[in-house]
């Protein structure tokens, strides 16, 4: 069976040195076996802290990146790409110290940053992503790490929202050290299929986040979750699934995700409640699989 993660924004934002061994913890102690560290601010991670939290808990690390205002790769000046890219290496770095095989997230434009495109400035827009992200997926290599593009949905960024796009936008850069990071929840809103999604993203597949078509604990909600693990089996991926939601209690983070309410009683909650579900779904479709 696939281990089962969860992202530490489901309780804390920042997480940091100070708050890490607590929040890695309570993750343990849950019963997953991974965990999605952010690195919102450089700095805020070292590799010794994480490092001893993750041999004292045992837990399978994955980083992901938080592309705040200003962070930009795309439409913005060359200072702005520098300073991007600059970020990126650092959550590449952290990785890299602890062992993390991916860092994950929507490595283009700010989160929450929109604007028109036509068919040609769409084109130039990627052909412009590419030359941003190129030396950062240079350094990604150099250290072992694949660096996963997340697609967001129309609410939260203009230029990738769907696999195709960001097959399309990546055209020719795609490789063992880059390959597509998907969310579940970006899928309901923007596939026809979220299956068929996973399989167009087939080998370049390289990390899965979960959570409820309401951003919530995923299970007793609209997702075909069986059909989505058939399409994950159908493609090879055996990595993790990792829960990510978010706390209403920080501001910033609240408000990039547009978290206006609790998703459940508590955190802990949707965090069991995920858990128990996935543990469940994978486990019927092992049953499946070897009935077939």
């Amino acid at each position: 069976m696939r281990p089962i993660g969860i992202n530490t924004w489901v309780w804390a934002s920042p997480l940091t040195d100070a708050t890490v061994d607590p929040v890695l913890d309570h993750v343990a102690a849950l019963g997953f076996d991974a965990v999605e560290l952010p690195l919102e601010g450089v700095g805020d991670l070292s590799v010794d802290a994480v490092g001893a939290a993750l041999e004292r808990t045992g837990l399978a690390p994955y980083v992901v990146g938080a592309m705040a205002p200003g962070r930009d790769l795309v439409a913005t000046d060359e200072a702005t790409v520098a300073s991007t890219r600059d970020y990126l290496r650092a959550c590449i770095d952290l990785a890299a110290g602890i062992g993390a095989p991916a860092v994950c997230g929507p490595f283009y434009a700010s989160t929450g940053r929109v604007w028109r495109l036509d068919a040609d400035q769409r084109k130039q827009a990627y052909a412009e992503w590419r030359a941003g992200l190129e030396p950062v997926v240079d350094h990604a290599g150099e250290h072992g790490v694949v660096l996963g593009i997340e697609p967001l949905n129309r609410y939260e960024t203009s230029l990738v929202n769907t696999v195709d796009q960001a097959l399309t936008g990546l055209d020719g850069l795609l490789g063992p050290a880059l390959g597509l990071a998907l969310d579940t929840y970006h899928l309901n809103i923007e596939e026809r299929s979220s299956a068929d999604a996973i399989r167009t993203a087939g080998r370049h597949l390289a990390h899965v986040q979960v959570c409820g078509s309401d951003r919530g604990a995923p299970g007793g909600d609209q997702t075909d979750w069986p059909a989505l693990v058939a399409a994950l089996d159908d493609v090879g991926y055996a990595g993790p699934l990792n829960i990510e939601s978010f706390t209403a209690d920080n501001a910033s983070i609240a408000t990039a995700a547009s978290i206006w309410r609790p998703l459940a009683p508590t955190q802990d909650d949707l965090a069991r409640d995920g858990l128990e579900f996935l543990v469940g779904l994978l486990a019927s479709a092992a049953h499946d699989g070897g009935t077939r």
